[in-house]
C-alpha cells in the first residue's frame, strides 16, 4: 500500500467512545481519530493511510450487553449469558500501545514509538467499553461491564460493634451458648489475617469460613492493604448487585471484573477511578493505581491463600439471598460441607473440639445472622441444646405463631420441639439482627400503612407485604431444615435437602398460602369503594351461546353421560337448568351440584357479582382457603353490609361502569337453600379449585367423596359444575366426574381418532417430553394417559380450541410467551403454560390412583397415595423440574420448581386487605 505524507499527527489524534447516554462523546485523554480516508505521518517518519481511525476503547463491533436483569436487580438470564466470552477486552501486546486504526483488512497497531505496527484480529474486538461519570462535575471513565461504578465496600458508619480494629473485621461477633461460631462483615486482606490470628489464639485449631456474599468483590492494592470494592449501579450506588442467575459462578465473575479494570488502567496510564465517599462525593473519585492483575485480587485469593500456612483451614463461598429464604441447593451446598467435614458428622472424634464457623457477609447483619443460625442448628445436633434461661426469653416467645407456622409445625414429627430449637438458635445469634422479630416488625408497619405512597418503586403496601413474607418465608425453612436435619443428620444425610423437601411436597403447599390476609378483610370494601362489584356477564363471554335457551353461559353436557357444566348462573338460570335435568325426558331425582368458584360471588338485583380490585378488573381475588364454609361466611357479611348501607354501588356491566341501589342480595349458599325445597335431591356443595393450575391432592379428595357419596344415594345421579366462566376449572372438575364415573360403570370402546389440530399434532395429543416421562413411570401408563385424553375430548366435544380444551391450551399459551411485549407477559405466560401442563399431569396422576386403589374401594385418599406412593416413586421429583425440555431447558427458569411455582398461585397484584395473619 502507498504511503501518503500528511501533516496529522498520532499524538492529536481524537478518540470517540460510547458514554452511558449514547454514542459521540469525546474523552479528551486519548488520541483522536483522523477522519476517514485521510493519509497521515506518523512521528519518526513512518507514513500510513488510515481508512478508518479508533482506539481499543471504541471497536466497531456492538456493545457486550451490561449485567441488567430481566426482573430489575437481578443479572441477565441465560439469553443474555455472563459467561467470559461475554465481556472479551482487548489484550494490546504492547503496554505501550496509543492506536488502533483499523482498516478493511484487519486493525494496525502502532506503538509508542512509532517504531512497530501490526495487525490484530476482529475477533479480539468484541467489546465497545462504555464511559460515564456520576454528575457533570466528576471526569469521565470507563465503567465495569459498561454499566457500573467501583465503590468501596464496607464504611466505618456500617461497624455498629466497633470491631475493624480489635479484630480485623466489622461487627465481629461470637453467637451466645458457648458455641465455637462467629459472625462478621467484610475485612480487607490484612483484617482477614487479623482475624484468622485471633482465632488461633483463642485455640481453635480447625476453621471453617463461609463468604456468604453473592455478589462480585474484589480487591485493590491501598498501600500495604487490599481493600474490598464492588460494582454497583449508578441510580443505586448503595445497593449491592443480587439475583446472579445460578448458571453464573461468581467466582469468575469476579475474575472477569479483575481482567476488566487491570485494561481499562492500561488505557489510562495504570490509573482507575474508584468511589469512596458516596454520601457527600468529596474528592471523589479516587486514583487507584493498577500495573497487572496481582494489584487486584479476588475473593478467593484473599481467603484460600492461608490455607498454605494454616492447613487445617476451610474456605467455602456460600452465596445466601438478602432477602427471603435461601434455595434449596443453597442449603444443599451447606450440607454438603457439614457431609465431607470428619469434624461435623456424627461419628466425629469427640475427644477434639468442634471446628470454628465463621460466617461473613457485607456488614455482617442479614445473610451472617442466617448463617449463623444454620451453624447453631448444627451444633444443637452435635452438642444438644443449651440450658434456658427465662430472663433470656424474648418477647416474641409470647405471641402467638402465624397460621402457616402452627400448620407446619403440626405435621412435623416432634415439631414443637423442632420450632423451640429454632428460636433459641435465633436468640443466641440476635445481638445484630432478630429474625423473628423482622416478622412482626415488618407485620406492624404493613397494617399501619394508610395512606398507600411509594417506596423504591412500589405501593407502601406492596413493599411492606413483600418484606413481611420474606422475612417469614426465612423463619418457615429454617423450621423445615432443622426437621430435615433431625432426620438426616444421623443417616449421614442419605437424602439431600432438595430430596428431602421433594418427598414432602405438602411443606411446599403450606408456602404457598401464606398470605392469609383476604381471610380478614373488611366486609365493607365494596361500599366504602375499595373495591368493584363485576358482572359475570363481562367476565364470562357466551361462547357456546347457550343463554337464550339455559338462561346461563357455556351450558354444556357430556355426551351419554349426566355430567353438566356451566358458567356461574343466576338464581333464576339455576331454576331453568333444574328444571331441564328433572323434566320426563333426563328424569334425575338426584342432583349434585358443585361450585368450584374460590372467590366471592354474589347475586344482586338478579345478576350475579363478584368484588374485584378496581385496577385489575379481569384478576380474580382467591380466598387462599379451601374450607367452603369460610367463603360462605365471608360472602354472607359482603351481602349484609351492602343491604345494610343501602347505598348506590359502582358496578362493571359488559363494557361500562354504571351505578346501582341493590334491592335483593344473596349469597349461592341461598340461593340453592331456595331451590332445595322444590328439588329435594338437590344437594349443593361448594369445592373450591384454584384458578388456571391444577386441583390440590386435597381437592380431589373432596370432589371424590361428594361423587362416591352421590352414587350412594342413587347411581343415576346427575353430576353439575360451574365456575365463573363455565370453562377451566369446571372442564376440571367435569373430567374428574367423568373418569370416576367410568371406574364405576365401566369404560366405553375408545375409537382410535382423537380431538388433535394441525400444525403439531404431537404437542396438542399432549406428548410433551415431560407427561412422557411420567408416563414412562407410571404402572400401564400409555393407558392411564389414553383415558384421560378421552375424558378431556368427551367433556370438550362441544368446545372448539379456539374456546378450551386442556393439550390445545398449554401449548398455545406457551407460544404466546413469543408474543409478549414485555418481561411481565412473557413470565406470566410460562406460568400459565406450566400450570396448564401440571393440570394434565395430575389428571394423569388421578387416573391411575383411581386404577390401583379401586380394589381397596378407594379408602386411601388420593393425598395420602400421592404423598405416601408417588412420591416415593419420583413424581414429585418430576414436577420439581418440570418444563418444556423439547423448547428449552427447563433449568432456565425457577418457575420449574415446585415452590416458585406453588407461590406464583397466590402472588396476586393485589391491594392487602385485612390483617397478616
Amino acid at each position: 500500500m502507498e504511503v501518503m505524507p500528511s501533516s496529522l499527527e498520532v499524538g492529536t489524534c481524537r478518540k470517540t467512545s460510547t458514554t452511558e447516554e449514547g454514542r459521540g462523546k469525546q474523552s479528551h485523554k486519548n488520541p483522536q481519530s483522523a477522519p476517514s480516508g485521510v493519509p497521515v505521518q506518523l512521528k519518526g517518519g513512518r507514513r500510513c493511510s488510515w481508512i478508518m481511525g479508533t482506539t481499543a476503547s471504541a471497536a466497531p463491533q456492538p456493545a457486550a450487553p451490561p449485567l441488567e436483569s430481566i426482573h430489575g436487580d437481578e443479572m441477565a438470564d441465560s439469553r443474555r449469558s455472563l459467561s467470559i466470552n461475554s465481556f472479551q477486552t482487548v489484550n494490546i501486546h504492547s503496554s505501550k500501545a496509543k492506536s488502533i486504526i483499523t482498516n478493511k483488512v484487519a486493525p494496525v497497531v502502532i506503538t509508542y514509538n512509532c517504531r512497530q505496527e501490526f495487525q490484530i484480529h476482529d475477533d479480539l474486538l468484541k467489546t465497545n467499553y462504555k464511559v460515564g461519570r456520576i454528575s457533570d462535575t466528576m471526569p469521565e471513565h470507563y465503567l465495569v461491564q459498561g454499566t457500573y461504578f467501583m465503590v468501596q465496600d464496607v464504611y466505618s458508619k456500617a461497624d455498629v460493634l466497633n470491631t475493624m480494629g480489635t479484630h480485623g473485621a466489622p461487627n465481629f461477633r461470637q453467637a451466645k451458648g458457648q458455641y465455637p461460631l462467629f459472625g462478621m462483615g467484610q475485612p480487607s486482606l490484612n483484617g482477614f489475617k487479623q482475624v484468622l490470628q485471633r482465632l488461633q489464639s483463642q485455640g481453635h485449631e480447625e476453621v471453617l469460613f463461609f463468604c456468604v456474599r453473592e455478589e462480585p468483590v474484589v480487591f485493590l492494592r491501598c498501600e500495604n492493604d487490599f481493600l474490598p470494592y464492588t460494582p454497583r449501579r449508578k441510580e443505586n450506588l448503595h445497593e449491592n448487585l443480587h439475583g446472579l442467575k445460578k448458571d453464573v459462578r461468581v467466582e469468575s465473575l469476579e475474575l472477569t471484573i479483575r481482567k476488566e479494570l487491570h485494561d481499562f488502567a492500561k488505557l489510562n496510564e495504570n490509573v482507575y477511578y474508584v468511589y469512596s465517599d458516596i454520601e457527600h462525593f468529596k474528592d471523589e473519585p479516587q486514583h487507584i493505581t493498577i500495573t497487572c492483575e496481582e494489584d487486584i485480587h479476588v475473593t478467593e485469593e484473599v481467603y484460600k491463600r492461608p490455607i498454605f500456612t494454616l492447613p487445617s483451614n476451610r474456605y467455602y463461598r456460600l452465596p445466601l439471598p438478602v432477602e427471603g429464604a435461601p434455595l434449596e441447593e443453597d442449603f444443599d451446598a451447606f450440607v454438603t460441607v457439614l457431609r465431607e467435614c470428619p469434624s461435623l458428622l456424627f461419628t466425629r472424634d469427640t475427644s477434639r473440639a468442634l471446628p470454628a464457623l465463621v460466617f461473613s457477609c457485607q456488614v455482617g447483619v442479614g445473610r451472617t445472622n442466617l448463617a449463623m443460625i444454620l451453624g447453631t442448628l448444627v451444633m444443637f445436633q452435635l452438642k444438644g441444646r443449651p440450658d434456658e434461661s427465662k430472663t433470656e426469653e424474648s418477647a416474641d416467645s409470647l405471641r402467638p405463631h402465624f397460621q402457616v407456622i402452627q400448620s407446619l409445625i403440626s405435621r412435623l414429627p416432634n415439631g414443637q420441639q423442632v420450632i423451640e430449637e429454632v428460636d433459641r438458635a435465633i436468640s443466641l445469634c440476635s445481638e445484630m439482627h432478630n429474625i423473628k422479630e423482622a416478622i412482626y416488625d415488618n407485620k406492624k408497619r404493613l397494617e399501619a400503612v394508610g395512606e398507600d405512597y411509594q417506596i423504591q418503586g412500589s405501593g407502601t403496601k406492596e413493599y411492606f407485604l413483600n418484606r413481611t413474607l420474606q422475612s417469614l418465608e426465612r423463619y418457615f425453612y429454617l423450621i423445615a431444615f432443622n426437621a430435615y436435619l433431625h432426620q438426616q443428620y444421623p443417616m449421614g444425610f442419605a437424602s439431600s435437602f432438595s430430596q428431602w423437601m421433594c418427598a414432602h411436597p405438602w411443606i411446599y403447599r403450606l408456602l404457598a398460602r401464606m398470605n392469609l390476609s383476604e381471610l380478614s378483610a373488611p366486609a365493607d370494601l365494596v361500599t366504602k369503594g375499595a373495591r368493584v362489584l363485576v358482572a359475570d356477564e363481562y367476565l364470562a363471554p357466551d361462547v357456546l351461546s347457550t343463554v337464550k335457551e339455559m338462561k346461563v353461559a357455556n351450558f354444556r353436557r357430556v355426551p351419554k353421560m349426566p355430567v353438566y357444566g356451566m358458567a356461574q348462573p343466576t338464581s333464576e338460570a339455576t331454576g331453568a337448568v333444574l328444571t331441564y335435568l328433572a323434566d320426563e325426558k333426563r328424569k334425575h331425582t338426584h342432583m349434585l351440584w358443585v361450585n368450584v368458584q374460590e372467590e366471592l360471588v354474589l347475586e344482586g338485583n338478579g345478576q350475579v357479582f363478584t368484588p374485584r380490585e378496581p385496577c385489575c378488573l379481569d384478576q380474580n381475588i382467591p380466598m387462599q382457603t379451601s374450607d367452603p364454609q369460610v367463603i360462605e361466611k365471608l360472602e354472607t357479611a359482603v351481602k349484609e353490609d351492602i343491604l345494610k348501607s343501602q347505598k348506590w354501588l359502582e358496578v362493571t356491566l359488559e363494557q361500562e361502569k354504571q351505578m346501582k341501589m341493590f334491592k335483593t342480595c344473596l349469597t349461592v349458599q341461598e340461593i340453592f337453600n331456595q331451590h332445595k325445597s322444590v328439588y329435594e335431591g338437590l344437594v349443593y356443595q361448594r369445592i373450591p379449585l384454584p384458578d388456571c393450575c391444577a386441583p390440590w391432592e386435597e381437592d380431589f379428595d373432596r370432589l371424590l367423596e361428594a361423587l362416591k357419596g352421590s352414587l350412594a344415594e342413587d347411581s343415576c345421579s346427575a353430576f353439575v359444575f360451574n365456575c365463573h366462566d363455565g370453562k377451566g376449572r369446571t372442564t376440571t372438575a367435569m373430567v374428574i366426574a367423568t373418569m370416576t364415573l367410568w371406574h364405576f360403570n365401566g369404560f366405553p370402546d375408545f375409537g382410535d381418532d382423537e380431538i388433535v389440530s394441525v400444525p403439531d399434532a404431537k404437542y396438542t395429543k399432549g406428548e410433551f417430553e415431560v407427561v412422557m416421562q411420567l408416563v414412562r413411570l407410571l404402572p400401564d401408563g400409555h393407558r392411564m394417559k389414553r383415558e384421560v385424553d378421552m375424558a378431556l375430548d368427551a367433556v370438550s366435544e362441544t368446545m372448539t380450541p379456539m374456546h378450551y380444551h386442556l393439550r390445545e391450551i398449554i401449548i398455545s399459551t406457551y407460544r404466546q410467551i413469543k408474543t409478549g411485549k414485555t418481561e411481565k407477559e412473557m413470565q406470566c405466560s410460562l406460568l400459565k403454560s406450566l400450570q396448564f401442563l401440571e393440570r394434565y399431569m395430575y389428571l394423569i396422576l388421578f387416573n391411575t390412583y383411581l386404577h390401583l386403589e379401586k380394589k381397596d374401594s378407594w379408602q386411601r385418599s388420593f393425598s395420602q397415595w400421592m404423598y405416601q406412593v408417588a412420591t416415593s416413586a419420583g413424581v414429585y421429583s418430576i414436577l420439581d423440574q418440570l418444563g418444556f425440555s423439547e423448547f428449552e431447558n427447563p433449568k432456565d427458569t425457577q418457575l420449574s420448581r415446585l415452590r416458585s411455582r406453588w407461590q406464583q398461585q397466590s402472588n396476586q397484584p393485589l391491594s392487602f386487605r385485612g390483617e397478616f395473619l
